[in-house]
């Protein structure tokens, strides 16, 4: 037993694993033991009267550690410590599954013996003692005992079986008791007498019949009328296999058929399976505790119903009905209680991982529906966490089979559900869901959509409200990025919004565009819709036009599923379709007619954009910019157009003379040529073109800023100077009053241009601002009649009464009147005043943020052009000198500065070498000023970027002078703003330049400002060229001299700082080395020997072992290995010499003692 007993204490550990472990090695050890046993003759023997033990029978045919652990697993069973139940009822499963020594009769025994409760106990002791009784009989049924049909391992004339009848009938009446004694334990028993049934029907026992009709008189012989979940479980287990039993008798009267699972006996299943004997269960009590598990009754109602193993035998049609009137009109009728539709919601996620795709909306049933909306709606209702476990398990089964997504869909937002699933849910469930499905799913909701629009409702307002909700809905799809974009849905989507933003269908059509989208003259919409669609295909069209800088080289790729990529963007494609119905005019007919004058420029237009298709070679992508640019404004015009709003056809003309000039034939360049010579100051055509784009990007709408960035992104190749100048103005920092104005004067300039045209319509819009201003008004009104009463006098409100006397007012209190007015007129102009600086300096910085997208562009798709040079000091402005609210934009503009200007690779070509020199003299002036670390890093980069721009032209003096000034600045003045970063990066970047500053650094450090600047500078040399034993002297010199100095106290250096210099004297020894090794007396190794002296005599370094240390290093690295020593501190020097004369001295000795044992 020693080698056993220690593994029962494992069998209770509460890990998993470690059980499973002590469980396979007893068992084993176990099997080694009774495969050594040899069984007695016969049970009752004379040789087994003289042994006094269990009368159990075990110990006959059985080892006796193998007849020990059977009992001492059943008896463990009881056991309340950790995890034994759990440990000792597998190992004896296990055990009892190998052994064919022992029958189910004794284990029964055993376990009925050891379980019996004595009056003495506790109700824990009786709990644990019902646990082990249970546990017992479970382990008998899973290890297969109780049908085991393989005699016992006796002589060979016995024919005694494992199991028998009796042995099964009396497992299943203890298993009643149990579950009579306890009601919490009655589910567990009755499950437990299903799994020995389970065995039974499995089994090919001859007294299987016997078994099975015994069970049933047994189970159904106590109350034949009293029916619970446990009892449909059991009849639902023998109705297959008991085919001949007369059934009607059994089930009835309680149920109508025979057949529990048949539509007539929904009603009386549900409630029994609800656990209530009346319809309000809200004034009565459940039949037991209340448990948050589903009773194990569904699970074999799945079976019958929807069996996984057998597909064929699933009744899909039957489970619709039952899941009808049992789960959505009983558990989550309107009677029931929270506790029963949390039952409900479980059922409902049962049956989602069984149900089929076509019977998936069998499952989404009114009450169910409403039930699940009103608990997802609130945080603070009973089932809400369930209702979000419900969300989440329908998202895994999307995942999981996306092709039903569309369905999910459909019910979410269908006749249970709600269009607004989404909103009244407070969840993005819906939206999650079309972001897992895939392309053809999306496409099948689309066309379920608009499916909807049939004009069968004769309410003009709900049929609008549902074509407004369509329209959302497609938004979402083209806005949400998680959903895989494809070409035809989006171009069915964009052609729904134009048609019925933009046309009024005449006629239908059975073929084409119009049928697609089956839009029918019977279905008008309002002119607010049609602006809503309007102004949601300028917004998809912005959304689906991809920022420029998304798509350059070694960027991700794009996602498998994405729009298609090719050379005509949407906006192009939506152009070619209004073009082509406008031509349709059988079908459908244009909101917009235009004028004589706009139908001529467009008709130039039109001709303009077909040369410019034609334009190729180097010209070709400005020219296919300007034509998107082209049908772009031509779209956004049609768009707005409608909106009341002017025709901008200075914009068209523009757009047309740069496309003239810009990709004009021969004839036409020379004819330009003769007529630019009369005009000299006429601006560039590029200049001309940028100038329109910053005009879109000043109206802030998101079309026109995709549309300014996607041009520019073609035009940048043929940017000029004037260009970037032109960009850069708009950067530049104005008086929020200087805007104010400016807005005003052209605000009264188009008034006054407006009054001699329409004073009626003026005098309307000044009503609706004085309405627009109520609250202004109230507030204005209430100070006045303050600044009356604190005068004496009252304000006049509604009628006055004519028999009432006239309070006349003395000069005084006009007076005093007139002042209290003057005051609060002055203060509202002022809060009026100070409001529109606020709003303009917003919009300024909006516009600002935007024109920063153009300059990005630039520079990614433009990196070798010798203009980015121009945008260095404008970017340095805002990085530098933007307000607190200019956050956003100081960030970008420093982001440009540091991950593109100063990480271009490629060299800038025909670079102009004045201007870079200005900038760098000004990049190192506002460096010497900066005010934080931030600034003083961005303007360390920009200077390595002009280094590098100066160093490929061949201009290194500039470079060396500027950080030369720098590095005297930084040494002898005290408030400069330099830090040894600066220089640092700059040496790192360009060592063979910085190299070239060594004796400057030498020789301005003795005129350092303090010790510690002294140290830094020090810290700066660092290099290896070839003129390195050139410097070695003059480095040698200075380092000695401030050592020298801090002994005598003259300078205050820390024993760090002392440290430090010492591993750059070692560091440029061996430099020196490398160069030439044989020239290593450059350095006087006798200064440093004296230079030792002086530090161990020094009473603030004589007793720094490590400053001893480094300096004994330095004198025996120049000293050679033939150096002297030197021999100040006789003790400790000897440590010392070892580590500093290195590896030479140990091969030495090691050379010696393999000479003396050789001769030994």
């Amino acid at each position: 037993m020693v080698t056993t007993l220690s593994l029962f204490w494992n069998l209770s550990s509460a890990s998993k694993k470690e059980r499973i472990t002590a469980t396979v090695k007893l068992v084993s050890s176990l099997e080694k033991f009774q495969g050594q046993h040899t069984p007695k003759v016969s049970p009752g023997s004379e040789d087994d009267e003289e042994n006094v033990g269990p009368t159990d029978g075990l110990d006959v045919l059985n080892a006796h550690d193998v007849a020990y652990s059977i009992r001492r697993l059943i008896r463990g069973l009881a056991s309340p410590r950790e995890s034994s139940r759990l440990g000792f009822s597998v190992a004896l499963t296990e055990l009892l599954s190998r052994l064919d020594t022992v029958t189910s009769a004794q284990v029964i025994s055993i376990i009925v013996d050891g379980s019996k409760i004595q009056g003495s106990m506790t109700g824990q002791e009786e709990r644990d003692i019902l646990f082990a009784r249970l546990f017992g009989f479970a382990t008998v049924i899973h290890s297969g005992l109780l049908v085991r049909q393989t005699p016992l391992s006796t002589s060979p004339s016995s024919a005694t079986n494992s199991s028998s009848l009796e042995s099964y009938k009396e497992l299943v009446d203890h298993l009643l008791t149990l579950g009579e004694k306890k009601s919490w334990l009655r589910e567990s028993a009755w499950w437990s007498i299903g799994q020995a049934i389970n065995a039974v029907i499995e089994s090919s026992v001859s007294w299987k019949e016997e078994a099975l009709a015994s069970t049933l008189e047994v189970v159904y012989q106590r109350d034949k009328d009293l029916w619970t979940p446990e009892t449909v479980a059991i009849t639902l287990k023998l109705q297959p296999v008991m085919l001949k039993h007369d059934w009607n008798s059994t089930v009835s009267p309680t149920f109508k058929d025979a057949d529990i699972l048949s539509p007539a006996n929904f009603s009386t299943l549900g409630r029994i399976l609800k656990e209530t004997s009346g319809e309000d269960e809200w004034q009565q009590t459940s039949t037991g505790t209340w448990k948050a598990q589903l009773h194990y009754v569904w699970d074999v109602i799945f079976d019958s119903l929807l069996p996984e193993s057998d597909p064929g035998r699933r009744r899909n049609a039957l489970f619709q009905e039952f899941f009808r009137v049992v789960v959505d009109e009983t558990l989550f009728g309107a009677s029931s209680s929270p506790e029963r539709k949390f039952w409900g919601f479980l059922v409902f996620k049962k049956a989602l991982r069984r149900v089929d795709g076509t019977d998936l909306p069998m499952l989404f049933t009114r009450n169910f529906m409403r039930s699940w909306i009103n608990h997802l709606s609130h945080k603070d209702r009973h089932l809400h966490k369930i209702s979000l476990d419900v969300v989440k398990d329908i998202q895994n089964f999307v995942q999981q089979n996306p092709e039903l997504g569309y369905t999910l869909i459909l019910q979410l937002t269908g006749i249970h559900g709600s269009h607004q699933f989404d909103k009244l849910t407070k969840t993005k469930t819906v939206e999650s869901i079309l972001s897992r499905m895939d392309g053809d799913g999306i496409m099948k909701y689309i066309q379920s959509l608009l499916e909807q629009m049939d004009g069968s409702d004769n309410d003009t307002a709900t049929e609008e409200a549902k074509k407004i909700w369509i329209g959302d809905q497609f938004v979402a799809l083209v806005r949400n990025g998680a959903i895989p974009k494809r070409e035809d849905w989006i171009q069915l989507v964009l052609n729904w919004f134009a048609v019925q933003g933009l046309y009024v269908v005449k006629r239908k059509s059975t073929k084409g565009l119009l049928a697609a989208l089956r839009v029918t003259p019977f279905s008008p919409a309002s002119e607010d819709f049609r602006r809503t669609c309007r102004s949601k295909l300028l917004g998809c069209l912005a959304d689906l036009t991809p920022p420029p800088t998304a798509s350059q080289k070694g960027d991700k790729a794009p996602k498998e599923g994405t729009i298609k990529v090719d050379d005509e963007s949407w906006i192009s494609k939506i152009f070619t379709v209004v073009n082509h119905l406008d031509n349709d005019s059988k079908h459908v007919t244009s909101l917009s007619e235009p004028g004589q004058e706009e139908q001529l420029l467009l008709q130039q237009t039109y001709k303009t954009m077909d040369n410019l298709r034609q334009v190729d070679g180097e010209m070709r992508e400005a020219a296919r910019g300007v034509e998107f640019l082209l049908s772009a404004f031509l779209l956004h015009h049609r768009c707005a157009n409608l909106d009341d709003d002017e025709f901008d056809a200075g914009v068209l003309e523009t757009c047309l003379a740069v496309a003239a000039t810009m990709f004009s034939t021969d004839k036409s360049k020379k004819r330009r040529k003769s007529h630019t010579t009369s005009q000299p100051e006429s601006p560039k055509p590029i200049d001309m073109l940028v100038d329109v784009l910053i005009g879109f990007l000043e109206k802030s709408t998101s079309y026109l800023r995709a549309v300014a960035n996607k041009t520019f992104s073609c035009i940048a190749s043929a940017a000029t100077e004037t260009t970037i100048d032109l960009i850069v103005a708009q950067l530049e920092r104005r008086d929020p009053a200087d805007l104010v104005a400016g807005e005003e004067d052209e605000t009264e300039s188009a008034t006054s241009e407006g009054d001699d045209e329409d004073v009626e319509s003026s005098d309307k819009e000044n009503e609706s601002e004085f309405d627009d201003s109520d609250e202004a008004a109230l507030a204005l009104r209430m100070k006045i009649e303050d600044a009356l009463k604190a005068n004496g006098v009252e304000a006049a409100i509604g009628d006055t009464d004519e028999e009432s006397e006239e309070e006349l007012v003395d000069d005084e209190q006009m007076m005093a009147i007139d002042e209290h007015l003057a005051e609060v007129f002055r203060s509202r102009s002022g809060d009026t005043k100070q409001n529109k600086d606020v709003n303009a300096q917003r919009e300024a910085t909006h516009f600002k943020n935007r024109v920063l997208d153009l300059v990005e562009i630039f520079t990614r798709k433009m990196p070798q052009s010798p203009h980015n040079l121009r945008l260095v000091v404008p970017l340095i402005e805002l990085a530098t000198k933007s307000g607190k609210d200019e956050r956003q934009l100081s960030d970008k503009a420093r982001g440009i500065l540091n991950n593109r200007l100063a990480k271009l690779k490629d060299p800038l070509q025909e670079v102009d070498q004045e201007y870079a020199e200005t900038i760098l003299d000004e990049l190192h002036i506002r460096a010497r000023k900066a005010h934080s670390s931030d600034t003083l890093a961005t303007l360390s980069h920009c200077s390595l970027f002009i280094c590098r721009v100066l160093t490929n032209i061949g201009y290194e003096k500039t470079v060396l002078r500027l950080y030369r000034e720098s590095i005297v600045d930084f040494m002898t003045r005290k408030a400069s703003s330099l830090n040894m970063t600066f220089f640092k990066d700059f040496i790192t970047r360009y060592p063979a330049l910085g190299w070239c500053l060594r004796d400057s650094i030498l020789d301005i450090s003795l005129k350092a400002i303090n010790a510690y600047r002294k140290c830094q500078a020090f810290q700066l040399l660092n290099g290896d060229p070839q003129d390195v034993l050139s410097f070695i002297l003059k480095l040698h010199t200075s380092v000695l001299q401030f050592i020298d100095s801090a002994c005598d106290d003259q300078v205050s250096l820390s024993a760090a700082q002392i440290k430090d210099l010492f591993k750059l004297v070692i560091l440029g020894v061996r430099q020196a080395s490398k160069v030439d090794s044989s020239n290593q007396n450059a350095w006087d190794s006798g200064a440093w020997c004296t230079l030792h002296g002086r530090l161990v005599a020094s009473k603030r370094f004589g007793s720094s072992i490590a400053v001893l240390k480094l300096c004994s290093q330095v004198e025996s690295a120049l000293q050679g290995r033939n150096g002297r020593q030197c021999n100040s501190i006789a003790p400790k020097r000897k440590a010392e010499e070892v580590e500093a004369e290195g590896a030479s001295s140990d091969t030495k000795r090691k050379k010696k003692k393999s000479v003396s044992t050789s001769r030994s």
